[in-house]
């Protein structure tokens, strides 16, 4: 029994097989999976997952058939060769001890193919063609498909296949009266839409052997008009249990649904009562998902009864090693997943391959790697934001010298603003990872330090990232007593009046408005479960119920000079929250401005050729970055080779995501 986590770490035994411990990589479609030629990259991708101490690892999806594509030629496991080639994959993660299961996703309407299928003609809201209804025929082909990709899969060597049955695919679309209009045997009343995953999983079970591991991923609540009853939901889960399911997995909201459910702003562990109920109701093992993404908090969730697993996908990216640390009690040294999905889920929904902000060799594990340096050298790096932490980790952690100059008196840069708006705490952990790495690499930390020329002069290498400083717009009355930056507000905690204008509506102005209509309460999860409609008590349909929005403390006004919608270039996958919180707040947002002047009267402004007054106490200043490069271009000048990454090199917005990224990267070709 492992002494810092005994509960997480347990093996589990499935009668057949064991598990290693209770931890779950959960699926994630990377990009890696829909080509042949990133075999190799896939099969390190998960090797070094297993390597790690995951208990049992589950791919991005595979569809059973060419009708199930989530793209064009996208990932299928239907052919013997395909199975052939991903014995790679299943040898490298056997290899390092661990063990795999091959997802079977059906896209269904979600499919972005004009060959798309579902049980009923019904257009989704986020692919851009209306599927074509199947036919019986198709539907017990599909049911046949979804067998001899199990058997395949088996073939392939992989330990188990996941039934993907939630997030609004193709089985849940026949659960759901949203999607499933028809009045045969495969619609209609619950028995019949439910006669779909019940026989995909007979006919797996039928061709696997009862010796495979079967991982159902059930949807518990879809979040969506039109969706499964709780009963509904149970009823399923016992009647799969008897066909064969050794573990159910659960999935959260369709991706349609208009409730957040993994972004920052989720509350950690926030749907395990949901688990909890299930696993009242059945008797195999019922994993917990959805923002669970410290070693601490997965403990709880066992030990408490609400679950017998974790599943965490997000939190494999930031840390292939997550498992190890924990079970060497050294959990200080996890970098944390921060739910941001900036390159992890809007690198896919792009049809990119997918990373991670926090750690950039996720998915490029054979391409970006910190070897030994065979070359020890002086390095320093002046700026401990974002850029400078990587790049001054990278650096130590492959064996240089490393001194770390920061003119503040702590890490963290723009994290350190970040990390105070609402929704976005997470974001501390990134700064208590990196503070571990800077003890553990053994890195000269100088803080409340401005560097100098005088200061550099004896190094090999000198890395600059000093960052950005706030740009102040020409605007008359820019120096008025009302304007503050968004560094007073948030940094400075400078007092606010009850009504304000932001000027720019990038990610910073939107941050600002959040923070400002921010109230906060003394059960924040309860509080945000009202916010957003979720029944607690699974007792309405969908798990939903009319929200209960609380009155923002302030007017707020966003204002940007471009006419295209505010927040159009925010996240992929994360804008629309944004979105919807400030217009829940009544947060009034105004395209196309021209910012006259500022004085006693508030903020003069002119909108479609007519002036308007906007009669606040205060105008917050979001415009826009400027490189800090000033100790650059001084280096530069004297001749010395300088390197210059994150803000101070490209501030026209601020994206960790790149500084992270840049700094690991060039430490790793020093």
């Amino acid at each position: 029994m492992n002494p810092h986590y005994p509960n997480l770490l347990q093996p589990l035994d499935l009668g057949f097989t064991t598990l290693r411990n209770r931890v779950l990589m959960g699926s994630m479609h990377t990009g890696l999976e829909d080509r042949f030629y990133h075999i190799d990259k896939l099969a390190h991708y998960f090797a070094e997952r297993a390597r790690g101490g995951v208990g049992l690892i589950v791919t991005g999806g595979y569809s059973p058939n060419r009708r199930g594509e989530l793209l064009p030629l996208g990932s299928r496991m239907d052919n013997a060769a395909t199975a052939l080639m991903h014995r790679h994959v299943t040898a490298k993660v056997h290899n390092e001890g661990g063990r795999i299961a091959l997802q079977l996703l059906h896209a269904g309407r979600y499919g972005y193919t004009p060959y798309s299928v579902s049980p009923s003609g019904i257009k989704s809201p986020i692919t851009p063609f209306r599927p074509s209804k199947m036919s019986a025929k198709r539907i017990q082909g599909t049911i046949d498909d979804y067998a001899k990709a199990a058997g395949l899969a088996q073939f392939a060597g992989y330990d188990g296949i996941e039934v993907m049955g939630s997030e609004g695919y193709l089985i849940n679309q026949f659960l759901a009266q949203r999607t499933n209009n028809r009045t045969d045997k495969w619609g209609g009343n619950v028995e019949n839409r439910m006669r779909f995953p019940l026989q995909v999983v007979r006919a797996i079970r039928r061709e696997v052997g009862p010796e495979f591991i079967i991982v159902y991923r059930i949807s518990l609540m879809d979040l969506v008009e039109g969706g499964q009853t709780w009963e509904e939901v149970e009823a399923l889960a016992i009647a799969l249990q008897a066909e064969g399911v050794n573990i159910f997995n659960t999935g959260i909201g369709w991706h349609e649904a208009r409730i957040p459910t993994i972004v920052t702003s989720v509350p950690r562990g926030a749907f395990t009562f949901a688990t909890e109920k299930l696993k009242q109701a059945v008797t195999v093992p019922v994993c917990a998902s959805n923002r669970i993404n410290t070693p601490e908090l997965a403990e709880e969730v066992i030990a408490s009864g609400q679950a017998d697993m974790v599943s965490m996908a997000r939190p494999f990216l930031a840390d292939p090693y997550f498992v190890a640390k924990a079970e060497a009690g050294k959990s200080h040294e996890i970098n944390t997943c921060i739910a941001c999905n900036q390159a992890c889920l809007d690198h896919t929904f792009k049809n990119k391959r997918a990373s991670c902000l926090v750690n950039p060799r996720a998915c490029h594990e054979t391409e970006l790697r910190l070897l030994p340096t065979q070359s020890k050298k002086k390095i320093a790096v002046v700026g401990a934001g974002p850029a400078g932490l990587a790049a001054a980790t990278a650096a130590a952690e492959r064996g240089h010298q490393v001194t770390l100059f920061e003119a503040d008196n702590k890490i963290g840069g723009q994290f350190n603003i970040a990390k105070q708006i609402p929704g976005k705490e997470d974001f501390a952990e990134t700064l208590r990872y990196f503070s571990a790495m800077i003890e553990k690499w053994d890195i000269d930390l100088q803080l409340n330090k401005k560097a100098t020329l005088q200061d550099l002069t004896t190094y090999d290498e000198v890395i600059v990232a000093t960052g950005i400083i706030p740009r102040t717009p020409p605007i008359p009355g820019i120096d008025h007593d009302k304007v503050l930056s968004y560094i007073d507000v948030i940094r400075d905690r400078k007092p606010v009046g009850s009504s304000v204008a932001v000027i720019g509506a990038g990610g910073i102005g939107f941050d600002v408005s959040e923070f400002l209509t921010h109230t906060p309460v003394e059960d924040e999860q309860q509080h945000w479960y009202q916010e957003w409609g979720i029944d607690t008590q699974l007792q309405h349909r969908s798990g939903m119920v009319p929200e209960r929005v609380a009155q923002s403390p302030r007017q707020v006004y966003l204002l940007q000079r471009k006419l295209t919608s505010l927040g159009k270039d925010l996240g992929k996958t994360s804008g629309w929250v944004h979105r919807t919180q400030l217009r829940k707040k009544n947060v009034e947002m105004l395209a196309g401005v021209q910012y006259d002047r500022v004085d006693d009267q508030g903020l003069h402004i002119t909108m479609n050729g007519s002036k308007r007054i906007l009669a606040v106490d205060n105008v917050v200043i979001c415009a826009g970055q400027e490189p800090l490069r000033e100790l650059a271009d001084q280096l530069q000048a004297q001749g010395v080779t300088v390197h210059v990454i994150g803000g101070a090199d490209v501030a026209a917005e601020l994206d960790a995501k790149r500084a992270i990224n840049q700094g690991t990267r060039l430490a790793a070709g020093l």
